[in-house]
């Protein structure tokens, strides 16, 4: 007898997430029997599965099994303790726990018509972060997917808040648009640039001090000299925790710098920021109050499930002026005085990402985030000590916040030496680690960030390490 038309009965479905959650707690309780990195060849997977769609519905269990048996075991586990390559992104139990009712409910954040519920508890948490960021009122914002998106969204933006351009209406039409960003800054800053229409030409890098951090004086003379030779400067981006060292620009300078130069300061702190969540760790992002954009991400290092960026900005009125379009079909009764978030930026459908932060914040509480972050930087300042006692090794950047970088010092090719104890370390499948270059060096990082994470873990890593070096 053929399969009813229609979804999965909510017997089943109550069936069927008992298993799902079960599957998804064991794997939870069994990471450390993995090896972070599976032993895979390119094509494995697919090999495994047939090239063609099924015609006839399959059991669930055959699914599952699937999913247990092909899926599971040969991704890289994120979630792994070992896993300390690139920055954190960890999902935590309510934080999962909220993304799967999230998806349950399904809501398109687009209208307060639509999602008026979902509106208002993403401006509820929005509110939430800022308070725990220590940022003041005059801050508004909402969730987006990732920081380039959010980074995005700003620098259209600062685009658009340039007075007498009419860029919205006219485009660019050839105009000379400069932005700034220092030498350390990501690369979605460029890439931003380049969807915006300023091009790789209309960004100036500016060099960095010791401490891989943006020089304020070299950014007032190069603004000065773009003046002078026609360009129209109109944005400046502060990193407050750089992607390859975690540096921290001087944000209160730099505001300064923006202040008098009546340009627009967006901040990404995507990942350093959430360290605001730690009291005494405010002092590190002094001057980022006075910013026209923030961008932090508690996908990176605040254990919410991917994707959750937070943007903030000071002037919601022109985020809306720059990105609105509203028609007749998207236009209601209740337009004044609620949020159509989708006015603010590019996005007509948004998921609701509000949930799981919502369920997470209450389930850890303000000083549980803040006690596991101010642990995380322990642990990398415990890692950063044993480099530090070993003659062998060098640290080659401060550590203000949860990540290592370090390189092997021996030997007459440095460089390649390093390369070699990454691949020997990656190859056991026992962690993972990544790098990066710091004036033109090849350098190692631990990124710490896993409220799994412990003094064993951390331990374990330098004793591959070392274990890696002498091999």
């Amino acid at each position: 007898m053929p399969k009813p038309l229609g979804d999965m009965s909510p017997d089943e479905f109550r069936a069927a997430a008992r298993r799902v959650a079960d599957l998804a707690a064991d794997y939870l309780d069994r990471l450390d029997a993995y090896d972070v990195l599976p032993r895979i060849e390119p094509g494995a997977t697919r090999a495994k599965l047939p090239p063609q769609p099924p015609s006839a519905p399959e059991p669930l269990s055959a699914i599952l099994d699937d999913y247990r048996t092909i899926v599971e075991p040969f991704i890289t586990h994120w979630q792994h303790p070992m896993f300390m390559a690139y920055f954190p992104s960890v999902a935590s139990g309510p934080g999962i726990l909220g993304e799967w009712l999230a998806a349950t409910l399904n809501s398109n954040v687009m209208l307060w018509r639509n999602a008026p519920s979902s509106t208002e508890l993403e401006e509820l948490v929005v509110s939430w972060l800022r308070q725990m960021l220590g940022l003041p009122e005059a801050f508004d914002g909402m969730l987006t997917d990732t920081a380039s998106i959010s980074s995005l969204l700003s620098i259209v933006a600062a685009r658009h808040a340039v007075p007498g351009l009419r860029i919205r209406e006219e485009g660019l039409s050839g105009r000379r648009l400069r932005m700034y960003a220092s030498t350390e800054a990501h690369s979605s800053i460029e890439k931003a640039a380049i969807v915006a229409g300023i091009g790789r030409a209309g960004i100036r890098r500016i060099e960095v001090d010791a401490e891989f951090r943006m020089r304020p004086e070299a950014l007032s003379a190069a603004i000065a000299e773009d003046r002078a030779a026609g360009w129209v400067p109109f944005c400046v981006v502060a990193t407050l925790g750089t992607t390859s060292s975690t540096s921290i620009d001087p944000c209160e300078a730099l505001a300064s710098v923006c202040a008098q130069e009546r340009i627009w300061l967006h901040v990404d702190a995507a990942y350093g920021g959430v360290a605001a969540v730690v009291p005494e760790m405010r002092g590190l992002f002094a001057g980022w109050e006075r910013a026209d954009s923030i961008v932090v991400n508690p996908h990176k290092w605040m254990f919410t499930p991917f994707d959750a960026s937070l943007l903030l900005f000071r002037d919601p009125e022109n985020f809306r002026d720059a990105f609105s379009l509203v028609p007749e079909y998207l236009k209601t009764r209740e337009a004044a005085g609620v949020h159509n978030f989708n006015e603010y930026g590019i996005q007509l459908g948004r998921r609701f990402r509000a949930l799981k932060l919502w369920m997470q914040i209450r389930w850890f509480g303000v000083d549980g985030i803040a006690a596991r972050l101010r642990d995380h930087v322990r642990l990398a300042r415990l890692f950063a000590s044993w480099v530090d006692a070993d003659p062998d090794w060098e640290r080659v950047a401060p550590v203000p916040l949860a990540t290592v970088c370090f390189r092997y010092r021996r030997g007459e090719d440095p460089d390649a030496r390093n390369r070699e104890i990454l691949d020997r370390v990656n190859a056991t499948g026992r962690v993972f680690l990544s790098h990066t270059k710091l004036d033109g060096r090849f350098v190692l990082r631990v990124a710490i960030g896993n409220p799994r994470q412990t003094d064993e873990h951390v331990a374990r890593c330098w004793a591959l390490l070392k274990e890696a070096a002498v091999t």
